[in-house]
């Protein structure tokens, strides 16, 4: 399917249920165009990129859950929300759209219509590689400002407030916020109103990817859905708890069983 055909399916204002969050974002050059479109005016926003983890996070944290529901875009990082939303959809509307395929062309529409970036994460070493690689492959693009912070799930509100200012101050219209499942969204939905014309990308891993620091799948297993099988052999330990519950939660919502506490359906 077409981009032209993707961005005609879906606008933003309209969005797809799964797991009682709403997805409005349907392929990579549509999240492209939309983030370049709202930084080039000067407005805000927050993007989150659903996944079966997340979904699994979200079922017991009401502060990650309020985070997604005020994000500006959502999409769909994995197969599995993209099938579970073009079945809600009715249709075949949705692609894959992951935080790590989304960074190489953000940021070259970046460069190419001035619009600088700010960094927030991983780790110094992965931030410094991925910085090197940015720079050789996308010559042009401002990166107006970086940390790499130790952010705490209860961190304290005048810290926020003081990072918040430095986004603000470094003018930068993009910020990339790569510290992994819950904390970015959180820390994303929490700098988002004191920098009212910044939008901020929550993207995972991407950046250890950019630079090397890790290993993504071969372009034949991600095709086909299994860059999961790739990271699980790569770390067996860490993950297979993760891909554990992500199943458990894939097989309650492809069998329509509700995933979100019942007070908060909507």
């Amino acid at each position: 399917m077409s981009g032209s055909i993707l961005h005609a399916a879906i606008a933003p204002q309209r969005r797809t249920k799964v797991a009682g969050f709403g997805l409005n974002i349907a392929s990579i050059s549509q999240a492209v165009d939309l983030a370049i479109d709202y930084a080039a005016q000067g407005k805000g926003f927050t993007f989150h990129t659903l996944n079966l983890d997340h979904v699994a996070k979200l079922r017991g944290s009401a502060a990650f859950r309020n985070s997604y529901r005020r994000a500006t875009f959502v999409c769909a990082d994995g197969w599995p929300i993209a099938w579970l939303a073009n079945r809600a959809a009715g249709r075949r509307i949705f692609e894959r759209a992951p935080g790590a395929d989304l960074i190489e062309p953000l940021l070259q529409a970046a460069a190419e219509h001035g619009l600088s970036v700010y960094l927030i994460g991983p780790g110094p070493r992965a931030q410094a590689a991925a910085i090197a690689e940015l720079k050789r492959s996308a010559p042009n693009l401002v990166i107006a400002g970086a940390e790499t912070p130790r952010v705490g799930l209860g961190d304290l509100e005048f810290e926020r407030l003081a990072m918040a200012e430095r986004v603000r101050a470094s003018g930068a219209r993009l910020c990339l916020v790569a510290l992994g499942a819950p904390k970015q969204e959180l820390l994303a939905d929490a700098l988002a109103p004191h920098c009212p014309s910044v939008g901020f990308l929550c993207v995972g891993a991407a950046l250890n990817f950019v630079g090397g620091h890790s290993r993504r799948a071969p372009l034949w297993m991600r095709r086909i859905g299994l860059e999961w099988l790739w990271r699980l052999g790569a770390e067996p330990y860490r993950l297979a708890a993760r891909y554990a519950a992500c199943a458990y939660v894939f097989l309650l919502l492809g069998f329509g069983v509700d995933v979100v506490p019942a007070e908060e359906r909507r």
